[in-house]
């Protein structure tokens, strides 16, 4: 049986707005300070952290990182696949406030989020960006959210107001009908994924399109014990047909790590910076398919597998990886769900736009994009989200873990437990 792809890493965030009333011209929303009224996430006047984060938020991403990640490996079996369950949420987070009646359950439903009250919810996701967002000087983490909304179109002014209060988004309104409205757009991703992600936007924005809400979030960590380059040595490694292809592994001996033995895998912890985040890295026995494993991880399985980890020292090896990664998130997301947020009669985005007699506002695509790079020095990776918005008419005293086969990883912040990427390495692959 085919394993299913090549990776999977997470990150586990969301935006989001809801509330409704007063219809007024967008235009009042966009001031004269440059692109976005929102301020920069990836300058240096960030907001100090919050003491605390919702834990109901956190247990609600990870359910929903989990849910989309079988939903992937299951659509692309034998592929690699690498997605920022964060980005992901946040952007929906960003429409599900728009939402309403059928749309708005449907929603709150696949995010987990049906027993938090939407003031709540707003609030937990502003608490975590600014948690997120300082996690220590030796690594960088930008959360970028952005709407652009057809330019003389009219939304309603809380939709924004929350888009901007509890999730910094950067609100701009644009001619979607200029050739140069896309690449505008492109440029704004390129920017907050620092080059790494350079288009999230077709060429041709289609007339229908109305709105775009956008996630972008940005990690680069040094290892906390980076890996010598002159002990990185080419290894088999094991593919799912059984064949092997030699590939650069990177070693390490005589740390002391986290470390877990399950019943039918080995999990290793390893630490950027100071350690607040770190990559877990899971590698199921020899004969357990890796698809069957990650279809099978349950929030409550992912609890306890994150207590259980106790320091040893021990012996790593882990290959030199490279991806870009690109989906469109809509028929896993209606696998999941939320087939009527994208149903052009049926949705319900009422409290995002007034919607004139015989027209209706629903979602048209949800299209994701990642990069990843792990090497001796540490890890780079990119994620951003779209949300097109349409109208119609996640104890051993010694070990030895040598990651020559397919495995999945994940990449947690530890203070909160939020996963900020997932994936799953069958082929891996790094061109310098």
């Amino acid at each position: 049986m085919k394993g299913f792809t090549k990776f999977f890493m997470y990150i586990l965030l969301v935006t989001v707005m809801l509330m409704a009333v007063s219809c007024s011209s967008i235009g009042r929303y966009f001031g004269d300070s440059g692109l976005f009224g929102g301020a920069s996430i990836g300058s240096s006047q960030l907001p100090p952290p919050a003491k605390e984060v919702d834990s109901r938020l956190v247990e609600a991403n990870t359910r929903f990182a989990f849910k989309l990640f079988k939903q992937l490996i299951e659509q692309q079996p034998g592929e690699n696949v690498f997605i920022s369950p964060a980005s992901i949420a946040m952007a929906l987070a960003m429409t599900y406030n728009g939402a309403d009646g059928e749309t708005k359950n449907a929603m709150a439903e696949v995010l987990e989020v049906q027993g938090i009250d939407i003031e709540d919810f707003n609030k937990a996701y502003a608490d975590l960006k600014t948690i997120l967002q300082n996690p220590d000087p030796d690594i960088q983490v930008v959360i970028a959210n952005s709407l652009w909304a057809r330019k003389g179109m009219s939304f309603y002014d809380e939709f924004l107001d929350i888009n901007r209060k509890f999730y910094g988004a950067e609100v701009q309104e644009l001619d979607f009908d200029s050739p140069d409205a896309s690449k505008t757009i492109n440029n704004w991703v390129k920017k907050q994924t620092r080059d790494k992600i350079e288009k999230i936007v077709g060429d041709a924005i289609s007339p229908d399109t109305i709105m775009f809400l956008i996630n972008a979030l940005y990690f680069k960590g040094s290892w906390t014990n980076k890996f010598d380059p002159g002990l990185t040595r080419e290894e088999p490694f094991s593919l799912d047909d059984g064949t092997q292809k030699a590939h650069p592994i990177m070693f390490q001996t005589g740390k002391e790590y986290p470390y877990y033995k399950g019943e039918n895998f080995q999990a290793v912890s390893l630490p950027y910076g100071n350690g607040r985040v770190s990559m877990v890295v899971f590698l199921p026995d020899e004969g357990v398919d890796l698809n069957e494993f990650c279809g099978g991880i349950t929030f409550e399985k992912w609890e306890e597998w994150m207590s259980s980890f106790s320091n040893a020292q021990g012996e790593v090896g882990l290959p030199k990886f490279k991806l870009e990664y690109e989906v469109d998130l809509s028929e896993a997301l209606k696998a999941l769900g939320m087939e009527v947020a994208f149903d052009a009669e049926k949705a319900n985005f009422s409290k995002m736009h007034p919607i004139a007699p015989g027209a209706n506002v629903y979602i048209s695509s949800v299209k994701h994009k990642t990069f990843v790079e792990t090497n001796e020095q540490g890890t780079e990776a990119s994620g951003a989200t779209s949300v097109e918005v349409g109208i119609t008419s996640l104890p051993v005293d010694n070990f030895s873990m040598i990651v020559n086969r397919p495995f999945f990883f994940v990449i947690r912040d530890n203070e909160t437990g939020s996963l900020l990427f997932m994936g799953v390495i069958v082929d891996p692959v790094y061109e310098k």
